[in-house]
């Protein structure tokens, strides 16, 4: 298979395990989807990677700071709760794209910024845009750039995915609880763990895989510029999946934040991040 083709097959996946949790949370609640998700993610990448515990204070401090910004990205799924997919998809996306402007040297860097605010701009009074939804979804997007950050830090240390692995069980451990006690015995239900798995593997477990497979025969950048179109895929299957349609105006605002990530990944300095999965 072409690598452009497995990034396009990892970023679909996200996007429709996003909206099977989004239903799931009908079920079992936001953070309850967030909790079974990370914890069945964490028993496959465990058992399938076999991490070794860290031994010195600092490789303790990465897992945990990775796990807490994982932890941090699946403050989406109570953002689903509020917003549409393609809407959160979008303000989420803002936090990465944030980091690759961060590292700008070139009068022309300020293009993406302005194509990012104009997308914020347009959002704003549109039906959808629910203040506390906004604030979640923001929020996951400064987790995932903390993310790409640390991530990029434990690979300079650690080229096999075991951090990675840690990482997910320590964000299973800090959303189970909020899990339980907003679901409680819900969690358990056979039905709601089997959809719970679906989403575990389609939004954690399968794209995570097939980037890893993209970034053995693709430079990050180009992965990053192709996962920039997340919030568009978001938006089709929110429409296809969930009957989210979304207005003009906020396909233009998708389509605004879309190109400023896809500007600022592509011609970012060195120091910008590379693509990564929650």
């Amino acid at each position: 298979m072409a690598p452009w083709a497995l990034v396009l097959g990892s970023v679909v996946s996200v996007q429709v395990g996003q909206a099977a949790g989004k239903q799931l949370a009908g079920q079992a609640g936001a953070f309850g989807v967030a909790a079974l998700r990370l914890a069945l993610a964490a028993i496959v990448l465990t058992a399938v990677h076999r991490p070794r515990l860290p031994r010195h204070r600092a490789e303790w401090l990465t897992v945990a700071g990775l796990g807490g910004a994982i932890a941090g990205m699946n403050l989406i799924y109570p953002a689903l709760s509020r917003l549409p997919l393609g809407v959160a998809a979008t303000l989420q996306l803002l936090g990465p794209v944030t980091l690759s402007l961060l590292s700008a040297r070139r009068i022309l860097d300020v293009v993406p910024a302005l194509l990012a605010g104009v997308g914020i701009w347009s959002f704003h009074g549109t039906a959808g845009a629910e203040p506390l939804g906004t604030v979640l979804a923001l929020t996951s997007g400064a987790a995932m750039a903390m993310y790409l950050v640390l991530s990029r830090r434990a690979g300079s240390t650690d080229t096999t995915p075991a951090p990675l692995a840690l990482a997910v069980a320590v964000a299973a451990s800090v959303h189970m609880p909020l899990g339980i006690a907003t679901a409680g015995t819900a969690l358990l239900r056979p039905e709601v763990l089997a959809l719970a798995a679906f989403v575990a593997v389609l939004s954690a477990i399968v794209p995570y895989s097939l980037d890893f497979a993209a970034l053995r025969r693709l430079p990050p950048r180009v992965v990053g510029v192709l996962e920039s179109l997340e919030p568009a895929v978001a938006g089709l299957a929110g429409a296809a999946l969930l009957a989210e349609f979304l207005p003009p105006r906020q396909w233009f605002a998708i389509g605004c934040v879309c190109a400023a990530s896809a500007i600022a990944v592509r011609s970012g300095g060195q120091g910008g991040p590379e693509p990564g999965r929650h």
